[in-house]
């Protein structure tokens, strides 16, 4: 694209505040965008920072034409309206796909959304370039957030599949979740998740990423995920490992989601 049109595809990231793991997202979409040549803006503001500032941040890169995607890094201090500080970002720079109008094309028939949110995409990746077959099979997510419980649910019966949703009011989560070929985890509960849930040659696609108190690691804990990971490996086919599993693919379907909007953007094939 470069070469041929003379356009970098660019990507604005705003973090506010210091959380630690925000902090390490940011920097790890910073290196994999220099890795493959897309150009990365940042903005670090602080905590205590109003709304206004970060609407302000936002509508700038709105009208910048070297930037083609923005992302606000989530969660947002608890003084900010995340719904208004996600509205503002143009639909057509919405390179996490979590704008309702893309949310609502999701849900539709028949409809296309300019983006798809970047942790169920990888999800469904990961299912696909390992050939696992989607259609007809029978689907648990287990977890019902907008970021990534409810849209992979969405993803998932888009390719065919039956879907059921477990969250914190669902009855028999264990015997529900024991029917399932395909199962994703994001709840953010460690080891939740026992080889008890799990049906014999089931996928296992685990999106938790929990810190959990390790007195032998150097930083104090150790990330598991929400599947206990030593039972499940006996019992599945295939699972994602914490870290490095699903991580990765976020990223990467960042990266494409730029991509996929700087070709558009300037119509490139």
């Amino acid at each position: 694209m470069k070469e041929a049109i003379g356009v970098i595809p660019g990507l604005a990231v705003i973090l506010v505040g210091d959380r630690k793991d925000s902090a390490t997202y940011v920097r790890n979409k910073k290196k994999a965008c220099e890795s493959v040549g897309i150009n990365s803006l940042e903005v670090h503001l602080p905590e205590d920072c109003t709304e206004q500032e970060v609407l302000n941040h936002i509508s700038g890169f709105n009208e910048d034409s070297s930037v083609h995607g923005i992302l606000v890094q989530l969660p947002l201090p608890s003084h900010m309206n995340e719904q208004n500080v996600l509205n503002a970002v143009r639909i057509e720079k919405d390179v996490d796909g979590f704008h309702p109008l893309n949310i609502g094309r999701l849900a539709m028939r028949g409809r296309e959304p300019l983006f798809v949110p970047c942790t169920p995409k990888g999800c469904i990746e990961l299912l696909h370039r390992h050939n696992f077959p989607i259609k007809g099979k029978r689907a648990v997510v287990i977890g019902r957030s907008n970021i990534v419980g409810m849209p992979a649910a969405l993803l998932l019966q888009r390719e065919d599949a039956t879907v059921t949703v477990v969250h914190s009011r669902t009855c028999n989560p264990e015997e529900i979740t024991r029917q399932a070929d395909i199962i994703i985890s994001a709840v953010g509960q460690p080891n939740m998740v026992r080889g008890s849930w799990i049906k014999p040659g089931a996928v296992i696609i685990d999106v938790g990423i929990n810190p959990v108190e390790d007195p032998n690691s150097p930083r104090g804990y150790r990330l598991v995920g929400d599947v206990f990971y030593e039972e499940a490996c006996k019992i599945a086919s295939a699972v994602t490992p914490v870290p490095g599993g699903v991580g990765p693919m976020t990223i990467a379907m960042l990266l494409q989601n730029t991509l996929i909007s700087a070709k558009r953007i300037h119509s490139f094939k």
